[in-house]
């Protein structure tokens, strides 16, 4: 007890100090949200990861699908590493970071409505935003009450308020800085904390090929009669194993609080280092958790009793002192990191996309603009810290699934409209509003009849991964039925992309005759 209080203390006391001298980079709304655009490659990387993984992936989904697919839910990481990380620094980093320079945007509203000269876009995406962004924080507090629970025998409650308490001072006090520092440090103790699990976890039985020997014993009629599925390559369900990397790898291009790390790098060298350090930061966080989860099967726990959440706990009370420290650790890294990104983005964009255009004609007041962003990063922690309570004390199991809907909806809406308002001119506003009608209305429609859509789209894993492959389709079919944009807006917003610039004979090579 005395070493997992000690860790946890430190743990703390490091995240707090970081945020007080953080203060200096905080003093206007560009440094508070963005750091000034001027954050290095391992920070931006880290943070990108850290929003990515938290603790409803240690916990929740890498024992769900861990448990459903068995060692084949590693594809989940690996998927989340190659497309949710590597693809989506290529194919976003680089233009995302050009062209909201250029119109001066913040925050993905504010880029809407300048790309497209319509402030009812951002009117409309900063509700879609604020809407499933609470729900999506407060399912982040449900990874935590079983590993505290088990380690501590503390009361959820408190473990919420005191996380709770705790992201909010280094936040407000520090801003994006300090989030991206913090990000770093917990993304640390994330990459070494999976490592140790895994290698003890497996040690139960015999290292790796004593656990897929274990592994490849377990039956379950109803999943398949395939004997020994759950070692195989693609598992019992491979369909569903596609929509679930469809979901986490591919949504993270159109969810808000992971695109805007991209608004905040300092320079082009960055963007290369940073695209090598997160794909290399999500194969060993990702990859490792679901690697993990995978071995769920081979330390049964009842399933239909005590839920999905209590597999990844189960393997880890097996283990020494130390290692269930550092899994605490490893969750709160993970817990507040996401906890923290997600804040700062709602509270901006209510900030600076309703707030401010509604109350004050848009006109903008760095002082009076950063006090409610601070208190709204206040509102946001304890709105969020009241739901998860509400939901653990009536065991209202709908809040908790919600992160799923939540994710289906913000990708299903913003991630189409997003990529090909970067790369194609001819996207309109039109195809913007019925996209984002489409990925906010179909998920809802999930939540509330599910029982009137196709047995395959009942899961809103299913359905988010069809919203967004939907909106693929839906932008470029709307927009080219719709009136083109204005030639000299267009020209104007695309000008970014044509300036040139002078790099070293390293970066680029010329020809014999330049030389």
């Amino acid at each position: 007890m005395f070493v997992k209080l000690v860790m946890i203390a430190v743990f703390f006391a490091v995240m707090i100090a970081v945020g007080i001298l953080c203060r200096r980079h905080a003093t206007d709304v560009r440094g508070f949200v963005l750091g000034g655009r001027n954050v290095g490659p391992w920070l931006t990387a880290f943070a990108y990861g850290t929003t990515y993984f938290s603790a409803v992936i240690f916990v929740g989904y890498a024992g769900q699908f861990g448990w459903k697919f068995g060692i084949a839910s590693t594809w989940i990481g690996l998927g989340n590493a190659f497309i949710g990380s590597l693809l989506a620094w290529v194919f976003l980093g680089r233009r995302t970071r050009i062209m909201t320079q250029h119109l001066n945007s913040a925050t993905m509203p504010q880029f809407f409505a300048e790309r497209f000269g319509s402030p009812s876009l951002r009117t409309l995406s900063s509700a879609i935003i604020f809407v499933f962004l609470i729900p999506y924080t407060a399912s982040l507090y449900n990874g935590l009450s079983r590993l505290f629970g088990m380690a501590f025998q503390v009361d959820y409650t408190v473990c919420i308020l005191i996380m709770a308490a705790l992201t909010a001072v280094y936040v407000i006090a520090g801003g994006y800085m300090a989030t991206a520092i913090n990000d770093f440090i917990q993304g640390i103790i994330m990459l070494g904390g999976i490592v140790a699990i895994i290698a003890s976890v497996l040690k139960i039985n015999g290292g790796f090929t004593g656990s897929l020997a274990a592994l490849s014993h377990v039956t379950d009629e109803a999943a398949s009669a395939m004997p020994g599925v759950f070692a195989s390559f693609f598992g019992p369900d491979p369909m569903g194993l596609l929509s679930v990397v469809l979901l986490t790898s591919l949504g993270t291009w159109g969810l808000p609080q992971m695109v805007q790390k991209f608004y905040a790098i300092k320079s082009e060298k960055d963007i290369h280092k940073g695209t090598v350090i997160s794909t290399i930061f999500a194969l060993v966080v990702a990859g490792g958790c679901y690697f993990l989860g995978g071995f769920a099967r081979i330390f049964p726990v009842d399933v239909a009793a005590e839920g999905y959440d209590a597999i990844i706990p189960h393997m880890l009370s097996q283990l020494s002192p130390l290692i269930i420290g550092i899994a605490l650790v490893l969750v709160l890294s993970a817990s507040m990191s996401t906890l923290s990104a997600l804040v700062l983005t709602s509270s901006s964009t209510l900030t600076m996309d309703f707030i401010v255009p509604l109350l004050f004609k848009g006109k903008k007041n760095d002082r009076r603009d950063l006090g409610y962003i601070r208190a709204f990063i206040a509102a946001f922690i304890l709105l969020s810290a009241f739901i998860a309570v509400i939901q653990y004390k009536l065991s209202i199991t709908f809040i908790a699934q919600l992160m799923g809907l939540s994710w289906g909806a913000l990708a299903g809406s913003f991630l189409a409209p997003f990529l090909y308002s970067l790369y194609w001119k001819r996207v309109t506003k039109t195809s913007c509003v019925v996209c984002f009608l489409w990925g906010t209305l179909l998920m809802l429609a999930n939540m509330f009849f599910k029982g009137a859509f196709p047995s395959i789209l009942q899961s809103p894993i299913n359905c988010g991964a069809f919203a967004m492959l939907g909106g693929l389709l839906i932008v470029p079919l709307v927009s080219l039925l719709t009136r083109a944009p204005s030639p000299d807006k267009l020209e104007e917003v695309f000008s970014c992309y044509r300036y040139t610039v002078t790099v070293p004979i390293t970066e680029a090579l010329t020809s014999g005759e330049e030389a």
